[in-house]
């Protein structure tokens, strides 16, 4: 199976590119192939159309939470509120975020989805620092166009397949919150260069044949760059060809999920016992979704406003 590893950006240049690692997953062993990098969202979207079977995974939120949408008054489906959010533009995007977030309370200002709380990761309203709220707002609608098969978001080409990966989750696993990168000069270290070539270390040494059943084959000078794209985009093709290995039980996603919200798909995350993915309420039910709408019939655990 042909897999894609993907570090995000929300805005591609040539100092700060898509990076895009081909990985091929053949009985269990990922190994990594042609590394790209992509200046500009005109050559991701190319590489989202081309003709599968092929599974890439992704690093950026691919929803917001089912509080934000359903207190903003965004459309009920996944499709429709990806869509709206990107024909507002990005000045209008980043404003309506930021009127929503001042009106409300210290403290409640940016909410997480249920896999954020899982995954100890940001808001996807975050602006400022990592902006992963630009993040999803590039990223979703391109999804949505491209016309490929999100599990449990939007059901499209079958043989086009995206997941949303999270290096972060997976890394954390191996070093704990040790810093691996930096996208400043300034603030690279010789400690970071370190503990990058630890983690490529640990992985290459099969650290991850149990928790994500896949041995990896890749070359160390992946963990060279600073930035830690170009490992994190091989970060990103493990979730993925993990979550290929688990396309019978619905790509790894936990039983219970949010069809609004979407998840990050890791295994450490599907078995998580956060109390975002208990059973919930007596009254929590499938998801049913006519011809169209572009959504699986799944489990729902609704959280209250």
């Amino acid at each position: 199976m042909k897999v894609l590893g993907i570090d995000f950006t929300s805005s591609p240049r040539r100092r700060k590119p898509l990076t895009c690692l081909h990985c091929t997953l053949d009985d269990g062993v990922l190994t990594a192939g042609e590394l790209e990098e992509w200046a500009s969202f005109d050559l991701l979207e190319h590489a989202l159309r081309k003709p599968g079977p092929w599974i890439a995974g992704i690093d950026f939120p691919f929803g917001q939470s089912r509080r934000f949408i359903e207190n903003i008054g965004w459309p009920g489906n996944w499709i429709d509120y990806a869509t709206l959010a990107g024909s507002l533009g990005r000045a209008e995007f980043r404003a309506t975020l930021k009127s929503y977030s001042a009106a409300r309370p210290f403290g409640d200002k940016e909410h997480r989805r249920k896999t954020d709380v899982a995954a100890s990761s940001i808001s996807p309203q975050k602006l400022h620092g990592v902006p992963v709220g630009l993040m999803f707002f590039e990223g979703a609608r391109r999804l949505v166009e491209a016309g490929v098969t999100i599990p449990g978001l939007q059901q499209g080409d079958p043989e086009r397949i995206v997941v949303e990966a999270y290096p972060g989750a997976l890394a954390r696993q191996l070093i704990s919150r040790t810093s691996y990168k930096n996208d400043s000069r300034r603030k690279q270290t010789q400690s970071q260069f370190e503990t990058r070539h630890r983690l490529l270390a640990l992985i290459l040494d099969g650290d991850l044949e149990r928790s994500h059943s896949i041995r990896v084959k890749a070359p160390r000078d992946l963990a060279d760059d600073p930035t830690g794209d170009q490992l994190d985009a091989l970060l990103c093709a493990i979730q993925a060809a993990w979550a290929w290995t688990m396309r019978s039980e619905r790509y790894g996603a936990p039983e219970h999920i949010d069809p609004l919200e979407g998840w990050i798909a890791d295994p450490s995350l599907r078995e998580a016992r956060d109390p975002a993915y208990s059973a919930g309420p007596s009254g929590a039910s499938a998801a049913s979704a006519g011809p169209g709408s572009g959504r699986l019939r799944w489990n729902v655990l609704r959280s209250a406003t």
